[in-house]
């Protein structure tokens, strides 16, 4: 058996095993090989795969990565890392229609995971928004500001001018700690209570304030900062 067979067969064992037995079935690496081969239609991706992992330490962690820390490997590519991607966009895409099926209160859990997958990894802090109808059901979520690794320009007039515009009954504000602790500043404790007055006076209730950490979240309303 030739090189190239053996790694056609390779290929198609891996498949046919992760077919057969779905994520419990294949290795992390093997994972990222699956999703690679489509970037890749010959050669060993095994070796890339793996270097990936070390290199960023879970599964997500490569999904996640930027494009110029994914273009750093030997042989990644402009098509492997839109692979990559492909993956990490359908993955928000599908947590983001969940959290759109019913009220608040039922979807809150789906609304913190969406948030994790979409920001967790994030090496900058980024400020994002979801708007709420009068029946708690989210209208849309948009990302309002991108910041450095540790602040984010946060400007309470174009939150509540972007609620008004599009007829928004309430909101819950979501923001990452790059540093991976999602305790809250002073300046978190601060501008949140500039919104919620400047909000209140419009009719407009902020339900959350989420801080996403790389392993965990905190919620201004369970610390009764809200």
């Amino acid at each position: 058996m030739t090189q190239d067979q053996h790694r056609l067969g390779h290929r198609a064992r891996l498949r046919e095993r992760f077919l057969m037995g779905s994520i419990e079935a294949v290795a992390e690496y093997e994972l990222l090989e699956l999703i690679l081969f489509a970037a890749f239609p010959r050669g060993d991706i095994k070796p890339l795969a793996k270097q990936l992992l070390k290199e960023f330490k879970t599964f997500s962690g490569v999904i996640n990565a930027s494009e110029i820390e994914l273009l750093r490997f030997k042989g990644m590519g402009k098509s492997g890392v839109a692979a990559l991607k492909v993956v990490a966009a359908s993955a928000q895409k599908l947590l983001q229609e969940k959290t759109r099926i019913g009220p608040l209160q039922s979807t809150l859990p789906q609304v913190i995971e969406y948030c994790r997958v979409a920001m967790g990894s994030l090496k900058n802090e980024q400020l994002r928004l979801l708007f709420l109808d009068k029946k708690n059901q989210i209208i849309t979520d948009e990302v309002q500001q991108e910041g450095t690794v540790d602040h984010t320009p946060v400007y309470t007039r174009e939150v509540i001018k972007r609620a008004l515009e599009l007829g928004a009954s309430g909101l819950i504000i979501v923001h990452n700690h790059p540093s991976g602790d999602p305790t809250p500043s002073q300046s978190d404790i601060r501008v949140t209570k500039d919104i919620q007055e400047a909000a209140e006076r419009l009719s407009i209730q902020v339900h959350d304030h989420i801080i996403i950490g790389k392993d965990n979240h905190v919620s201004f309303r369970a610390k009764g900062l809200l």
